[in-house]
C-alpha cells in the first residue's frame, strides 16, 4: 500500500483555514512495538478545557479528508484525536487497498478493539498539550470507523457517549452489548445498501436485549457515506449535505446532554 507523507496533506487540507485557528498535529504512538500515527485536531483560540472525542475514520484511514471531517466535528467545542487503525506504514490510496486494510481489522474484532482503546489512551495523554477535560470523553466514527466505535462501546470502554455515522452495525459478539456503559447514537442512511435492513434489525435486537441507552436515526433519502463531500456514487455512496448537517447536530445534541451530566 502506498505510504503518504502526512504533513503536506495536512497543509493542503487546511490551506484556507488559517483564520479559523485550527491546529492539526500528527501524533506518533506505538501498539505492541508497531508504529502508528494519528492526528490531534483543535481550535487553539479556545483556552478553557474542552471535552475530547476519539474519531475513527472511514476505510481510507488517516488522510486529509479525515482530518477535515475531524475539524468539522471539533469546531470550537471539542479536542479531537483521529485514530490510526492500520499502522503508520499503511495509508490506502484506493478502494482496493482500503478494503484489504479494513477487512483485515474487521476480521479480528479483538484487534479492532485493542487499537481503538489504545487511541483513547493517546487522546487522554494530550491533556498535557492542550486544554482537555478528561471527565468528558466520547467517540465518533464514520463508515468502517462507525463500526469500530460500536465495537469500542461493546468492549466496555468507559466513555460518555458513542456515535456512529453511516457505520456497519454487525458484530460477531452481540452479547457483549451488556458491557456498554454509555449512550449509543447511530446515524444511519435509510437507503444505505452497505448496511441492509437485516443488519439494522439485528442491531436493534442486540441493544434491546442488553437494555442499552440507544438511539437509531434513519435518514430518508440517504445512502452510505452521506457525510463525505467526495462521495458521488448515486444509490451507493453519496454526500447528502442536509442529512450531514442534521447528523452532526444530533451528535452535538447527544454530547451536550451527556457531558452536562457531571
Amino acid at each position: 500500500m502506498q505510504k503518504k507523507t502526512l504533513v503536506p496533506l495536512l497543509c493542503a487540507a487546511f490551506a484556507g483555514l488559517a483564520d479559523a485557528a485550527v491546529v492539526t498535529k500528527p501524533i506518533a504512538y506505538e501498539i505492541d512495538g508497531e508504529a502508528f500515527e494519528g492526528v490531534l485536531v483543535y481550535d487553539d483560540s479556545v483556552s478553557t478545557p474542552r471535552p475530547g472525542l476519539l474519531a475513527v475514520p472511514n476505510w481510507m484511514g488517516v488522510n486529509e479528508d479525515t482530518v477535515a471531517k475531524a475539524a468539522r466535528a471539533a469546531g470550537n467545542k471539542y479536542v479531537v484525536f483521529v485514530a490510526d487503525m492500520y499502522g503508520k506504514s499503511i495509508r490506502p490510496s484506493n478502494a482496493e487497498e482500503a478494503g484489504a486494510a479494513a477487512g483485515a481489522v474487521r476480521a479480528d474484532r479483538p484487534l479492532m478493539r485493542k487499537r481503538a482503546q489504545a487511541a483513547v489512551e493517546v487522546l487522554k495523554a494530550q491533556s498535557g498539550e492542550v486544554a482537555l477535560d478528561l471527565s468528558k470523553l466520547g467517540a465518533i466514527g464514520f463508515c468502517f470507523g462507525g463500526g469500530t466505535v460500536l465495537e469500542l462501546a461493546r468492549s466496555g470502554e468507559p466513555l460518555k457517549g458513542f456515535v456512529s455515522f453511516h457505520g456497519n452495525l454487525d458484530t460477531p459478539n452481540p452479547a457483549d452489548a451488556k458491557n456498554i456503559k454509555a449512550p449509543v447514537l447511530v446515524l444511519h442512511g435509510a437507503d444505505d445498501p452497505a448496511v441492509p435492513q437485516e443488519q439494522v434489525d439485528g442491531f436493534v435486537a442486540e441493544m434491546k436485549a442488553a437494555k442499552v441507552d440507544w438511539q437509531l436515526v434513519s435518514y430518508g433519502g440517504a445512502v452510505h457515506s452521506f457525510t463525505n463531500p467526495k462521495a458521488n456514487v448515486p444509490g451507493r455512496n453519496q454526500y447528502h449535505p442536509v442529512v450531514a448537517a442534521r447528523a452532526f447536530k444530533a451528535m452535538n445534541d447527544l454530547f451536550d446532554e451527556v457531558f452536562a451530566e457531571q
